[in-house]
């Protein structure tokens, strides 16, 4: 594959390693990518964290993604990660109707948002810790999943979000 085509593949962290690795092997000393590309990415060790704090902007993102994909007239089961095609045809996988909420949301795409990683969590959880290499790609193309069972992430994920929104259930919608 050729280079530009895997760096719109891969987050631009993991080009910019590549690229520092490549250097390292080279003999030129690798500098880490910048601040504002680190900030951007998020801190690698916590990406997994469960407990990050949460926003209103994350219910919101997980709400509206819902709505986008109100029925199956509107949802792509054959992800690629490659949104345009989708808003084009306003068929959207669970991957780019995350994507759309999100700017939609927040003005721009946050890859590793509380919102996106409590959806990541919840396909962990119905899927019994099954590993995939693109949870939210992966999840969305399995053969056996249903735009029912999309939604079934979507809501355990919002109610992660609001439970830790409103601590004892005080406020919840």
């Amino acid at each position: 594959m050729p280079m530009n085509a895997t760096a719109t593949l891969l987050p631009p962290l993991f080009v910019a390693w590549g690229i520092a690795s490549a250097a390292t092997a080279a003999g030129v000393p690798a500098s880490p990518p910048p601040a504002a590309e680190r900030a951007q990415q998020g801190d690698p060790a916590q990406y997994e964290q469960r407990d990050l704090p949460v926003t209103a902007q994350d219910l919101r993102i997980l709400v509206r993604t819902g709505e986008l994909l109100s029925d199956a007239s509107a949802w792509n089961r054959s992800d690629d990660r490659e949104c345009k095609d989708d808003e084009v045809t306003g068929k959207r996988s669970l991957f780019c109707a995350l994507h759309a909420a999100s700017i939609e949301i927040l003005g721009s795409y946050d890859h590793r948002r509380v919102a996106l990683q409590e959806v990541r969590f919840a396909i962990e959880q119905v899927t019994k810790g099954r590993k995939f290499e693109h949870r939210l790609m992966d999840f969305n193309n399995l053969p056996d999943t249903t735009l029912d069972d999309v939604h079934a992430v979507l809501r355990i994920a919002r109610d992660r979000v609001v439970a830790r929104l409103h601590p004892g259930g005080a406020g919840r919608p």
